[in-house]
């Protein structure tokens, strides 16, 4: 698959699976999840995904800052519902990466164990765009993402569907639209706010 440069810069997000790891998927239940496969389940690169992506990334290592984040067992609350900003591509990314479902999910082997339902939640009562919550410690960070302070996505992409775009502002939105991803990505501490919540 051919993919842009900057992708391969990325930092990838590790996490301990204890499923994959009863099911003999690997033998440690280590899982590395980099910024391309999350693409491929997204079907596309954009702001919000890299947004997504980098809300898993930090926020994670906030809540774990020295283990592994344990895959299924972190609680994901999305303040705004499915359809409102493009929600539900947020919820689709932090669910691929943490395990975290609404009622879709892995129900769990017959002792219980390993569910991966009702961790989900949109429309949360909370006050920041995402909070992640480990399961097992009750702790929580609230973490607010707001790429708006440095990139324009929509003046990207008005500029190759507005009736008089030129032939070089089609030719060159690719580009152009991924170069807005890239910046995301370099300003990380720009467009991210998190703090660990009692």
């Amino acid at each position: 698959m051919e993919y842009p440069e900057y992708f391969s810069s990325i930092e990838s997000i590790r996490l301990y699976d204890d499923l994959s790891q009863f099911l003999g998927v690997n033998k440690d239940g280590l899982v590395e999840i980099s910024y391309l496969d999350i693409v491929k389940t997204a079907g596309h690169s954009c702001a919000t995904v890299a947004g997504a992506y980098i809300v898993a990334l930090k926020g994670l290592e906030a809540l774990y800052p020295d283990e592994l984040p344990v895959r299924g067992k972190i609680k994901v609350e999305i303040q705004k519902a499915p359809r409102v900003e493009n929600a539900g591509v947020v919820g689709s990314v932090l669910s691929n990466i943490t395990g975290a479902t609404k009622d879709y999910g892995f129900g769990g082997i017959p002792t219980g164990k390993f569910n991966r339902r009702d961790l989900l939640f949109f429309e949360a009562d909370i006050s920041c765009d995402v909070r992640l919550t480990r399961l097992d410690t009750q702790e929580k960070v609230a973490i607010n993402y707001k790429p708006q302070k440095i990139v324009n996505p929509m003046a990207i992409l008005k500029s190759a569907i507005v009736p008089n775009a030129t032939a070089e502002d089609k030719e060159s939105f690719p580009r152009r639209f991924q170069e807005m991803v890239q910046t995301v990505f370099e300003n990380i501490d720009e467009v991210l706010e998190i703090r660990k919540e009692l």
